[in-house]
């Protein structure tokens, strides 16, 4: 169960950071100083994620577990629907769908409090800009070093692999904004 939940974290909080690494870009090379634009942006965007992994991986989860319980229940030529079988089955498709969730919203969200704190008249919209895509830079780093440390390997390697994502993200949303 735990490797399930590490890899669902890992890659929806990497979908997270960079879906607002996108809306950050484009927002940015659009122009918008309006910090309340950006916010909603990322909370739809946000909101779509969680719920999108939330019955995605649950429904996913539970057709995957239900299909290895009547595998389970052929070979052992039994009915295991009120078993610690089937109990075990329905905690870990919610577990997974919970996890599949709430990570990209977790840190989308990180991405999003500089243009809160602008939105409050805390951060200028400059610095918001500035100070967010350094937080979800900082954000993919960190994940690749938790990838690294995984997989037992070079943890700065991975850090910088998920930080190259980034930038290419960046690179190629600036160069379709100049088009």
């Amino acid at each position: 169960m735990k490797p399930i939940a590490r890899r669902y974290f890992i890659k929806n909080g990497f979908d997270g950071s960079m879906t607002m690494l996108g809306i950050i870009m484009g927002s940015w090379i659009a122009g918008v100083t309006r910090a309340e634009i950006i916010v909603s942006a990322g909370l739809g965007a946000c909101l779509a994620m969680g719920v999108s992994g939330l019955f995605g991986a649950y429904m996913t989860e539970k057709a995957e577990r239900k299909r290895q319980l009547k595998t389970l229940e052929a070979a052992m030529l039994t009915d295991l629907t009120n078993s610690i079988h089937n109990e075990a089955s329905d905690f870990v498709s919610v577990y997974a769908a919970i996890v599949d969730g709430a990570s990209p919203v977790l840190t989308a969200i990180v991405s999003l409090i500089p243009f809160i704190l602008a939105k409050g008249g805390a951060l200028a919209i400059s610095d918001a800009y500035i100070t967010s895509f350094s937080l979800t830079l900082a954000t993919l780093f960190c994940l690749g070093l938790y990838l690294g440390k995984i997989a037992k390997e070079n943890i700065l390697l991975y850090g910088v692999q998920t930080v190259a994502a980034g930038v290419f993200i960046v690179v190629i949303s600036f160069l379709l904004g100049t088009i």
